[in-house]
């Protein structure tokens, strides 16, 4: 509503300064009117401006600069909250001293009637903070930052920044602020807090982050006095915190705090030209030129393997502040220089033959310097030796010609053994006879030794033979004498055990025959004394010769008869009587035989 003169009345005017009437003053009218219908608002009194409600849509909030009101005081720059019904109510505002121009306070999401005489409304967008990301905040208004510190205190009760007023009213400070807001969507007074999101800090594996606070009390050194190279502080003080972080993904103030990443792993830094690690703390240093003791220049590269411990990566930043500044102060003149004194000492192609002794004592020098600084040297490596080109020609020629020394050398010698071939080509070709009768002597003195060698063989097989018949025939002999021995006493025992049987047979029979013979006798014997008693002694005599005559077939008449001049009983008698008695003795031998 629009009041365009007053009839009756002190209020006919605003007071100086002011543009809206809370009193019935001629002007814009703080009262609204809401839908409906309404008496005595002559048309030729009142100008009624339809305006539409204020629409908060999801996600922005209404930002309200207020077109009345008290002064902001000296310093501030924003007005602070009174309680006018989300600045639905204008007289409200401004009977409760609202202040004019941009407020602290803000309407979320909705439909507000609002007087838009006395209000003006921005619509901004909500705040949003990304995951893995976090908010730096810096306040716009609130008492100054305390001398000697870069960021507000820390404040607690304003529900990350969405309610000013409660930051303003706790004592916070305008500027940059120690707290952080973390992933989500929040309703701040962009007029009152700004918002820088960035990416949180991050600790890989295999290092550890190292904080330095920028804001804080000065708190104690926790080294002692052993430490003289800077304070070490315990976490919340101002300075290098002790306890370094670990790895993991950190919500860092990056305005208010640093991390130093520190590699808890082996790192290697390489003095070359053309070679350098994915940490990129080497990719200043170069390859390390040198001078030798013969006025030489040369350059070669070297590699050093360092390592930092998890507990003493404090230390080392508040020594150096960064790792960076330990390549460059400490281990870039160090090992240099190192290097320049060492090659000093030595020509270049003894340095070059020398190469791994170098190396070890280079090792242990730049250990013993390390230490000092908290820092583990585990190697040092020399890598590519680059001596000046002409020196490295001269080299290159003297051994050019060493290696052309050896090859005439080889040729010639290679000439020699060609002339001794044609030498001796030429005598294999004349002396073709005297090689033919060589073999053929050579052949038959192989042969004679061939038939020497069999003959020895021979003799060697007939006397093995011979001394195996030998022996053969001796076990033999041996076995057969065995046997005879034992045949012999075999055929000896059963001699005298047949000689008992027939001893005792021939006894006994003897005895029978002798008792038979005994016997026939005594009765021959008796026969023939009857007889002769019978026949008398002569013809008896007679008569047993004419028997055993005819019994025997004894001839008595001779086949042949010879007589003589001499009588009939002279030497004729004398011959048939021994013819007689021969045939008898004859004729008893047969019969004994056959018996």
């Amino acid at each position: 509503m629009t009041k365009k003169f007053v009839l009756f009345g002190s209020n006919k005017s605003l007071p100086d300064g002011k543009i809206i009437a809370t009193k019935g003053e001629a002007g814009f009218q703080a009262r609204t009117l809401a839908p409906g219908l309404y008496w005595g608002m002559w048309v030729w009194q009142y100008t009624i401006d339809m305006s539409p409600f204020i629409v908060i849509p999801e996600g922005k909030i209404g930002l309200i600069l207020a077109n009345d009101g008290q002064e902001i005081p000296t310093g501030a720059i924003l007005a602070r909250r009174v309680s006018s019904d989300n600045f639905q109510d204008a007289e409200m505002f401004l009977n409760n001293n609202g202040q004019k121009g941009r407020q602290t306070s803000y309407i979320t999401a909705g439909t507000y009637r609002i007087n838009t005489f006395a209000f003006t409304v921005t619509i901004a967008d909500m705040v949003s903070i990304s995951e893995n990301r976090v908010g730096i905040v810096t306040t716009l208004d609130g008492l100054p930052i305390s001398k000697g510190q870069i960021a507000g205190n820390n404040v607690e009760g304003h529900n990350n920044f969405q309610d000013f007023d409660a930051f303003l009213e706790n004592g916070g400070s305008r500027g940059l602020q120690p707290q952080i807001i973390l992933a989500g969507s929040y309703n701040i007074n962009k007029w009152a807090v700004q918002i820088e999101e960035i990416l949180m800090t991050e600790v890989p594996i295999g290092y550890v982050g190292v904080v330095i606070s920028f804001i804080g009390d000065d708190g104690a050194d926790v080294t002692g006095d052993t430490f003289k190279h800077g304070n070490i502080v315990s976490k919340g003080f101002k300075g290098v915190w002790y306890e370094p972080l670990g790895p993991g993904k950190y919500p860092l103030n990056k305005y208010t705090m640093k991390m130093e990443i520190v590699p808890t792993t082996n790192l290697v830094l390489n003095w070359a030209n053309a070679r350098s690690e994915a940490h990129a703390l080497d990719k200043n240093l170069s390859t390390i030129t040198v001078r030798s003791k013969d006025g030489f220049p040369f350059n070669l590269d070297v590699s050093q393997i360092i390592h930092v411990p998890a507990n003493e990566a404090p230390k080392v930043i508040a020594r150096f502040g960064s790792m960076t500044n330990l390549v460059s102060q400490v281990l870039e003149p160090t090992i240099g220089n190192y290097f320049r004194n060492s090659a000093q000492d030595s020509d270049v192609i003894s340095f070059l033959s020398t190469r791994k002794e170098r190396q070890e004592s280079a090792k242990e020098h730049i250990r013993a310097v390390l230490e000092e600084y908290n820092v583990n040297a585990v190697d040092t490596l020399i890598g590519d030796i680059n001596p000046p080109e002409a020196l490295m020609k001269t080299l290159t020629d003297r051994k050019i010609a060493e290696e052309e020394q050896k090859t005439y050398q080889t040729q010639r010698m290679a000439q020699e053994q060609r002339q001794g071939m044609a030498k001796e080509t030429a005598i294999a070709d004349m002396q073709k006879e005297i090689v033919q009768a060589q073999q053929s002597v050579e052949i038959a003195q192989r042969t004679a030794d061939a038939a020497v060698k069999k003959a020895e063989g021979e003799a060697t097989s007939l006397k093995l033979k011979v001394d195996a018949e030998a022996q053969a025939t001796k076990m033999r002999a041996n076995a057969e004498a065995e046997a005879t021995k034992a045949f012999a006493a075999a055929k000896a025992e059963a001699t005298k055990l047949n000689a008992s049987a027939d001893a005792e047979q021939i006894s006994k029979t003897g005895l029978a025959e002798a008792e038979k013979i005994m016997a026939i006798g005594k009765s021959t014997a008796e026969a023939y004394e009857l007889q002769v008693k019978a026949m008398g002694d002569d013809n008896f005599t007679k008569f047993k010769v004419t028997e055993e005559i005819g019994k025997n077939g004894i001839k008595i008449i001779p086949d042949l008869l010879i007589s003589g001049n001499g009588g009939t009983d002279g030497g004729l008698n004398g011959l048939l009587g021994m013819q007689l008695m021969k045939m008898l003795g004859d004729k008893k031998d047969d019969n004994s035989s056959r018996n």
